[in-house]
């Protein structure tokens, strides 16, 4: 008799499978997806059954119906994992339908229109300029710790006004939060409810050194001054606040890796880019759109349709495949190349699409952006030393560590 671990390797074309991102193997079965199955039914995962929709235009037309396919906490949220709270609801707005998520998502949106883009781009600015002076020139060091995860983090304590000293626990939680993987363990499910509820009982404290205060422009005060945040139950208010982080952390972060990463890989394209600095604003859409930092979203059907020529029931679940759709060669010619003048690069699906697109993709381009600008002022080439480490998930498509030596050009 078969196991279940048999049972579970059976289908190549479980993209769910954690060791596919962890080894960098997905492309070649989501390029069978593509070819023979674009919106194809997995009957056996970890996950347990779900349909994987692979190309660009399905996936525009399921986000373009969010009352048809649900992003909902009630039906199991926003990734394949089915929720692993442990009997302590954790609603955040992206994972919530009409009205409500229209409601929190408004009160949450001021710190990321684009004028607070412009107010907060010198600060951006100075703290970038001051962390790439720090950085060794010929001494091998980790992008990721030291560039990648410092300058999201900062920009995450600023946007919560969170204490500087203990920046470090946002990258802490939002790594225990944002790993789907431990649903399969309950040893783990603890561990990271447990840090979760240290993540809430110190945003608490911030929360009640603001209540009563004047507005200031940063999340906890927009949250406390708006009519659908105020009054929210503790499941909410650590469910957005493990929104914010994770939202704000892995997105720029990876990109950010995924950056030196990419130019690394195509050195005709990194020359182009360090030839023409007017270009960066486009390469940074095209290195968003190659990295992909979030690899799905699920979706839930609430009624029977059909998608694709495939009948979906009521009930079932479907992961919308960003980082097989930002390869679709339909939509991307030479999908798999960095080229940074590609004139389509803003179409990628990173950020996915209608009413749930990420609330702060324009800071997310911001910090990529000033970034890449700063390098090419002190003219730095960044050069991987190594393959980076990568996060064995099929939700978070990131890197754990990537050596590096810097040089002059």
């Amino acid at each position: 008799m078969a196991t279940l671990a048999q049972d579970l390797a059976a289908d190549p074309l479980d993209v769910s499978r954690a060791e596919l991102y962890r080894d960098h193997l997905w492309h070649e079965p989501f390029r069978r997806l593509r070819a023979e199955s674009p919106v194809y039914r997995c009957e056996n995962s970890s996950f347990g059954p779900y349909w994987s929709v692979s190309t660009y235009k399905p996936i525009v037309h399921v986000e373009s119906l969010p009352d048809i396919y649900s992003s909902s906490w009630e039906y199991g949220g926003i990734t394949l994992a089915e929720r692993f709270d442990d009997g302590v609801p954790m609603p955040m707005f992206i994972a919530m339908d009409r009205p409500k998520h229209t409601d929190q998502r408004r009160a949450v949106a001021p710190a990321f229109t684009p004028s607070e883009m412009v107010r907060m781009s010198d600060s951006i600015r100075a703290r970038t300029a001051e962390l790439l002076d720090e950085l060794p020139v010929g001494t091998p060091f980790d992008w990721v710790d030291r560039v990648s995860i410092e300058l999201t983090t900062q920009m995450l304590a600023i946007l919560f006004d969170f204490p500087w000293q203990d920046r470090r626990k946002l990258t802490f939680w939002s790594d225990w939060a944002g790993d789907i993987e431990l649903v399969h363990n309950p040893e783990t499910r603890r561990e990271r409810l447990g840090h979760l509820m240290e993540c809430a009982t110190y945003f608490k404290r911030l929360w009640d050194g603001k209540v009563g205060q004047p507005p200031t422009p940063d999340l906890i005060s927009m949250m406390i001054h708006s009519e659908a945040m105020s009054h929210m139950d503790d499941g909410e208010f650590i469910g957005n606040l493990i929104l914010l982080i994770v939202g704000g952390n892995d997105t720029t972060r990876n990109s950010m890796t995924g950056a030196v990463y990419a130019l690394d890989k195509f050195p005709d394209e990194r020359a182009r880019l360090e030839g023409d600095p007017g270009l960066i604003p486009n390469a940074v859409s095209e290195i968003i759109r190659w990295q992909t930092p979030l690899a799905h979203m699920r979706r839930t059907c609430v009624q029977d349709t059909e998608l694709e020529g495939q009948k979906i029931a009521r009930g079932d679940k479907l992961a919308l495949w960003y980082i097989s759709a930002n390869r679709d060669e339909s939509v991307f010619e030479n999908a798999d190349r960095l080229i940074v003048d590609r004139p389509n690069a803003r179409r990628h699906l990173a950020f996915g699409y209608g009413i749930h697109r990420c609330v702060g993709a324009r800071l997310a381009e911001l910090q990529i952006t000033i970034l890449l600008e700063e390098m090419a002022r002190r003219r730095l080439r960044v050069n991987v030393l190594e393959q980076p480490v990568r996060v064995s998930a099929c939700f978070v498509n990131g890197y754990r560590s990537l050596p590096v030596e810097l040089s002059r050009y």
